[in-house]
């Protein structure tokens, strides 16, 4: 079994979809996720948003919105009228649903709702579609079998046991086919599983079913080795070690989310990333092997701030680093960057909201001073220390840009560069033309 996720704007359009049903059909007994069309979520939130601030007409509007949006799609997309109604009254169902909420008390747990209805809406129009076409498919509601407990994590168990009843229950079925991103959490409401999304959901059935390998189909070819918006002649990075692409993944490569991968590589299972834009084309694989002696991509995360804490009382002192990371922990903040010094310690965080919080209470050990619009530009690679040269050739490349901090040895995977938000395009440049050029 192969698992398929193919992301919004795969399924954006009437003609998209025609385009990933033909990909879905080639084989049988596969299991596709789908994420919601291009811009529904966006949509969802922004009812939402109406609805909180208790706004009937401006919900009413974005609804209509989609109203519109939808009617056209599935216009374009069938050909019998009996495919056509169906998908037509499954849509006006869930718009009518949502006017609704314009008469009663709008909560957290209705806004999860809403933004579930994407996802729920785009399986329906394909599995109305392949249906259309003649194919056997079996829809299984991730509802039924998808679910985090109280810490917001994937009870893999459940999620096992009950995807395996499923199966057996709804065997001989030509494809299989899903919601992305959506869930139950332990209260057994509709809930979503936030990091990663679709693809969390596909490593998550790929590693709950032992699939032989898991199918990431997004619109461009693979993960590029720098951000093709930013450097020209970029090109698609054929093979990855799974803490290379988490790496690149919390770093900024915005094609994968680096919590998504985990299920896939506990379970040894190969994830590619593909392009619907053109099949045929390599892509990116990602496993647990790990090609040595080689430097792989580049990526920049922004809106870091940098935070330096200075103090005598520090100079060998045990206990220090614990009261500093302590107070990183009371406000939930994670950290990215670190280095330490006889008399200081700087670090860089990608969340300000307990910014002035945090700085006030460091204030009890020492001075603290705050760089602000900062950029974290990651080299990605076989990074171990014992291969001489590869860390000069990033040094080299950043020789003409101010570097605040630099990480290297925490990870045989990365080096990392702090650098001022205004030096990010220079320095993927830079590097991009002495690493890879």
């Amino acid at each position: 079994m192969i698992v398929m996720k193919f992301g919004g704007t795969s399924v954006g359009t009437a003609q998209r979809i025609k385009n990933v049903a033909g990909l879905i059909t080639k084989s049988k007994g596969n299991f596709v996720v789908l994420s919601a069309m291009s811009g529904t979520t966006n949509s969802l939130v922004e009812i939402s948003d109406y609805l909180y601030n208790k706004n009937k007409e401006g919900a009413i509007d974005a609804i209509s919105s989609l109203e519109s949006k939808y009617a056209k799609v599935i216009r374009e997309l069938y050909s019998t009228e009996s495919a056509s109604s169906k998908a037509s009254n499954y849509v006006a169902s869930v718009l009518d649903y949502l006017k609704t909420l314009t008469k009663q008390l709008f909560t957290s747990v209705e806004e999860k709702i809403v933004v579930a209805q994407g996802e729920l809406i785009s399986t329906h129009l394909m599995a109305y579609y392949l249906e259309e076409q003649g194919v056997n498919l079996c829809l299984l509601p991730a509802l039924e079998f998808m679910k985090i407990d109280i810490q917001g994590e994937p009870n893999s168990d459940y999620i096992r046991q009950r995807l395996t009843a499923l199966l057996e229950q709804n065997p001989g079925a030509d494809l299989y086919l899903t919601q992305g991103f959506i869930c139950l959490n332990h209260h057994d409401e509709i809930d979503n599983l936030q990091r990663g999304g679709s693809d969390y959901t596909a490593s998550l059935i790929g590693a709950a079913l032992g699939a032989e390998q898991i199918q990431i189909w997004t619109d461009i070819d693979g993960m590029h080795n720098n951000d093709p918006r930013i450097v020209e002649g970029t090109s698609a990075v054929r093979q990855l070690h799974f803490d290379e692409a988490a790496e690149l993944g919390y770093f900024g490569a915005k094609i994968l989310h680096p919590t998504c991968v985990q299920p896939a590589k506990f379970a040894n299972i190969p994830v590619l990333l593909l392009n619907t834009n053109d099949p045929s084309a390599p892509g990116t694989v990602i496993s647990n092997t790990l090609a040595h002696g080689g430097i792989k991509a580049v990526a920049a995360k922004d809106n870091i701030t940098a935070i330096r804490i200075k103090s005598s009382r520090m100079l060998l002192a045990h206990g220090f680093l614990r009261k500093v990371f302590e107070i990183f922990e009371s406000y939930q903040t994670s950290i990215d960057m670190i280095c330490t010094s006889e008399v200081g310690v700087s670090m860089s965080i990608d969340n300000t909201l307990h910014l002035n919080e945090i700085v006030r209470d460091l204030k009890k050990y020492g001075t603290v001073s705050v760089d602000l619009d900062m950029c974290i530009v990651c080299v990605v690679g076989d990074m171990d220390w014992e291969n001489v040269g590869f860390e000069s050739r990033a040094m080299e490349a950043m020789k003409d840009i101010p570097v605040r901090m630099v990480s290297y040895g925490g990870s045989n995977y990365n080096i990392s560069f702090l650098v001022r938000a205004e030096d990010k395009v220079a320095a993927l440049r830079s590097l991009s033309k002495c690493l890879f050029e």
